[in-house]
């Protein structure tokens, strides 16, 4: 791995004493926990409040695909087109640029410096509305050519635009609301954001059947309908977070006035985040694009692989809800130099969060059928779906490992080459899903193998790239 990171052998589970924090402001509770806490107990408690948060993702993931089911198949495989770059957003601002919010604020806090840390939380409110605005440019103007080549005609296209484009014309709500919880959670405290999320997405749980289906007043809206009821409950929530930033019970202070932009501290934070968007992307445009190679199986063959590749929509914010509670532990740790804590808080985190993984994986595949009729009733639909999860479930595992690693490699600033990493995946599952379509001509199961291969490929790679991760040198901590 490059520059500077930490050599990470079998995990420690001593409680090394803790560096005592600069004289530039005390040491809160909170980041004595995670620099001194039992490091299991303390992983758990710190991840509870995001496991809450994944449990409304998941079931804004599977409600969406529920409501939309009502208009159609067409309607169902239109949004499906369009939903991969929405949690691509969403998994940009949080895991991504947030990682490296939360990344650069935990360390600077470990650090004992306070004042950095507000500082870097200004630099992260100004880095929000430039992504926000890349992201609704990029998506307003390029969404039409890029449905189309994912396969989208006619009324799959017409409702993939209708959604994209409520979705991504309020970009700055989704943006906004991730970031600025990945700031908190910097700080150690999980539980504000998460029940901020929870919050905005049980409330577009709650609005979005009467947006899309009309109700009394309000009009039919259909696909756009799941649109408006996605950005609203997330633009409140943004204001509930600025609104906390701005109190004297934050342990950072969101400042407008007095705070001249840096360049090293946009560079603090982009040195993790631009890796972790870039990871972000390939993590979410994988199924993007592997949707893609599917549609030239055929339409069910598109849709059965959408519907049961989004259990890994369910599965990514389980590993992001143990993620940044992995990130923030090791992030206070690293800028406190406790080192060998810092490696056995991630190999911790990792095995934790592989087992979960490989647990949900081998349950769904034993009965895919459940979830597949969540979805669809089109038998063709469904054999295809439940064909991809019995052969994906069951190493879903090693999908979690490498995921988790590349929360521990940001935790410590040096998360390149786990993206890397996760990048090889997608090389490994896209062109193995293609010789083995039209190479071998082994059809829809060959190519559910080849993704199979990239998630054990993503693990070995992680594995390795983190293993790699030594000390900063003296002069540099």
């Amino acid at each position: 791995m490059s520059d500077h990171s930490v050599t990470i052998p079998s995990p420690s589970f001593s409680r090394p004493a803790a560096s005592p924090p600069s004289p530039n402001r005390p040491m809160t509770a909170r980041t004595k926990l995670l620099l001194e806490g039992a490091i299991l107990p303390t992983l758990l408690r710190v991840a509870a409040p995001n496991v809450l948060n994944l449990l409304a993702i998941a079931g804004m993931v599977t409600f969406d695909g529920l409501f939309l089911g009502r208009l159609g198949a067409d309607t169902l495989a239109g949004v499906s087109l369009a939903f991969p770059w929405v949690m691509f957003m969403q998994h940009a601002a949080n895991g991504g640029m947030g990682g490296g919010v939360s990344s650069a604020i935990a360390r600077a806090l470990g650090a004992g410096r306070r004042d950095k840390a507000d500082a870097l939380l200004y630099h992260a409110f100004v880095l929000a509305i430039a992504v926000a605005a890349i992201f609704s440019t990029s998506m307003l103007l390029g969404a039409p050519y890029v449905f189309r080549w994912m396969g989208g005609r006619n009324e799959i296209l017409s409702a993939a635009l209708a959604y994209s484009n409520v979705a991504f014309g309020g970009a700055i709500c989704i943006v906004m609301l991730n970031i600025l919880a990945n700031a908190v959670r910097g700080t150690g405290n999980m539980t504000l954001p998460g029940v901020v999320i929870m919050g905005s997405v049980i409330a577009h749980i709650v609005i979005s059947p009467s947006l899309i289906f009309g109700w009394g007043p309000i009009p039919a809206l259909g696909p756009a309908g799941a649109g408006v009821g996605l950005m609203a409950p997330f633009g409140v929530g943004s204001l509930v977070l600025i609104g906390h930033l701005r109190s004297p019970r934050a342990m950072i202070t969101l400042n407008f006035r007095g705070v001249a932009l840096q360049r090293t501290l946009f560079a603090e934070i982009l040195k993790v985040g631009v890796p972790g968007l870039i990871n972000s992307g390939i993590t979410n445009l994988s199924v993007a694009l592997l949707t893609g190679i599917a549609s030239h199986l055929g339409r069910e063959a598109a849709i059965g692989y959408a519907m049961g590749a989004r259990l890994e929509y369910i599965l990514l914010p389980i590993g992001f809800g143990f993620g940044t509670a992995i990130s923030a532990m090791v992030g206070t740790n690293w800028g406190a130099q406790q080192y060998r804590r810092a490696r056995a808080i991630g190999w911790t985190g990792a095995a934790t969060v592989a087992g979960t993984f490989a647990t949900i994986g081998m349950a769904v595949a034993l009965l895919p059928a459940m979830w597949m009729g969540l979805f669809s009733n089109d038998e063709h639909v469904v054999r295809i779906g439940i064909s991809y999860l019995q052969i994906t479930g069951p190493l879903y595992g090693f999908y979690g490992l490498g995921g988790a690693l590349f929360f521990v490699t940001q935790g410590v600033g040096s998360n390149t080459w786990t993206m890397i990493a996760n990048a090889v995946r997608l090389l490994v599952s896209a062109a193995g899903a293609l010789i083995a379509i039209y190479w071998l001509d082994l059809g829809q199961d060959g190519f559910f193998v080849a993704i199979a291969g990239g998630f054990c490929a993503y693990a070995a790679l992680a594995t390795a790239a983190t293993l790699s991760v030594k000390e900063p040198a003296a002069g540099q901590r």
